[in-house]
């Protein structure tokens, strides 16, 4: 599929920034995965951070945590209705299958929602041609071990990627190979997400015609940056496309704004 040079560039430019901030706050506010992935994460950490995404105006979308810390953030979580979601693959997108898998079946059955799973990006950029379909294969086998009920978000490293027309092939290949969401970025290297990969990676899904979501992570930390991302997924797919079954920031920080903002 031929990448949409018009549309792209018609999605950037009719990008907006917010009104009000506070009306833009609470848009942003249940659409948040709240996330901790650091090294020197701890249960008690992990516990501030199920408190934290419990708000006087709302709860946020997930909390985005390590395998490690899912039974506990599920038992903190049990009368709520925020979604526990995992990374696997994280981040360098390498691992075998196999343990992908695994971390996969093992995170679900400590009560994950949803997983994150790193896309095998580098083997993607690296041999394109001869990677096409073993790509196909990792996202469709790992969309197998999630199962019918549990939602598969891809993280698509799009920072990595040095052309935009890339990105977008990935993109439809990720789509078509079964994934329930695409995500921008693993926060792990120093370019996270921008209107321009978020873009791409909407009108792919705008064009597969599929029901999948799409989540913004790494370096959304303000309200108005926030809000450019859903301007921006409201011009491609519809003003009533933005809800949390399709879209999400993945961030760490966002919140603090969005509480300061309301």
């Amino acid at each position: 599929m031929s990448f949409p040079n018009k549309d792209f560039e018609a999605a950037l430019i009719a990008v907006e920034k917010p009104v009000s901030l506070s009306s833009a706050a609470k848009q942003i506010l249940p659409l948040i995965d709240l996330t901790s992935l650091n090294a020197d994460d701890t249960d008690e950490k992990i516990l501030k951070l199920c408190e934290q995404a419990q708000t006087p105006h709302g709860n946020v979308a997930a909390v985005c945590i390590y395998p490690k810390f899912v039974a506990l953030a599920k038992e903190a979580l049990k009368n709520t209705n925020i979604k526990i979601a995992t990374v696997v693959n994280f981040p360098s997108g390498d691992f075998p299958i196999n343990d992908v898998t695994t971390e996969i079946k093992y995170a679900i059955q400590y009560g994950a929602d949803e997983i994150d799973v790193v896309f095998p990006y580098k083997n993607f950029l690296r041999d394109k041609g001869s990677e096409i379909e073993s790509s196909k294969v990792f996202i469709k086998t790992c969309k197998m071990a999630c199962g019918k009920n549990i939602h598969l978000k891809v993280i698509l490293e799009s920072g990595a990627f040095p052309y935009i027309e890339t990105l977008y092939e990935a993109s439809n290949l990720v789509v078509e190979a079964g994934a329930d969401f695409l995500k921008t970025s693993t926060g792990k290297i120093e370019i996270g997400a921008t209107l321009e990969a978020a873009a791409a990676m909407i009108l792919a899904i705008k064009n597969s015609k599929k029901p999948v979501g799409f989540k913004a992570s790494g370096g959304v930390r303000e309200v108005e940056k926030a809000y450019r991302y859903i301007s921006l997924a409201s011009h491609v797919m519809g003003k009533n496309w933005v809800s949390p079954k399709t879209f999400r920031f993945g961030a760490s920080s966002l919140l603090k704004d969005v509480l300061m903002s309301l």
